[in-house]
C-alpha cells in the first residue's frame, strides 16, 4: 500500500473529481507534496517556510499533463528527501529541526510519513466512493 500504486489509474478527471465534501485526489496530492516539500527544504539548510494555512491551496489543475507534472513534482521531492536523509548522520535526527519549538529532525520525519500515510487512506478511500458511483 503505497502512493505510487494508489496513483495508478488515477487519470486528471479522477485527480479532480470531487465526492461529497472531501478534497479531490489532486489536492490531497498537493497537500502532501506541500509539506514534503518543506521538509526537504529544512534537510537542504534552507528555512522553515510553510504555512499550513497554504497547504491546501492547489492551483486549478486543468489538463492530464498538469495533474501528471504534480505527481511527478511530488515523487520527485520525494525521492530527494529520502536521499537527503539516507546522507544524515545519526546524530543529525536528533538535531532541532527548523528550531527547538519544532522538536528534532527525527520527530519531524515521523511526523511526515504519518501524515502522509493518513492522507494516502483518504485517497484510497476516495478512490473507492468513485467506483461506488460508476
Amino acid at each position: 500500500f503505497n502512493l505510487k500504486d494508489q496513483f495508478n489509474g488515477v487519470t486528471f478527471q479522477r485527480a479532480v473529481q470531487k465526492i461529497g465534501d472531501h478534497h479531490p485526489i489532486a489536492v490531497l496530492v498537493f497537500h502532501i507534496g506541500y509539506y514534503i516539500g518543506a521538509v526537504l527544504d529544512v534537510v537542504n539548510g534552507k528555512p522553515l517556510m510553510a504555512h499550513d494555512k497554504f497547504s491546501f491551496d492547489l492551483p486549478q489543475v486543468n489538463s492530464e499533463s498538469e495533474w501528471q507534472d504534480l505527481v511527478s513534482k511530488t515523487f520527485n521531492e520525494i525521492e530527494q528527501l529520502a536521499s537527503g536523509i539516507e546522507k544524515m548522520k545519526d546524530a543529525q535526527l536528533w538535531e532541532f529541526f527548523a528550531h527547538e519549538k519544532y522538536g528534532s529532525m527525527y520527530r519531524n520525519f515521523h511526523g511526515l510519513l504519518q501524515h502522509s500515510y493518513y492522507h494516502l487512506g483518504q485517497i484510497a478511500l476516495i478512490k473507492k466512493l468513485q467506483e461506488l458511483k460508476q
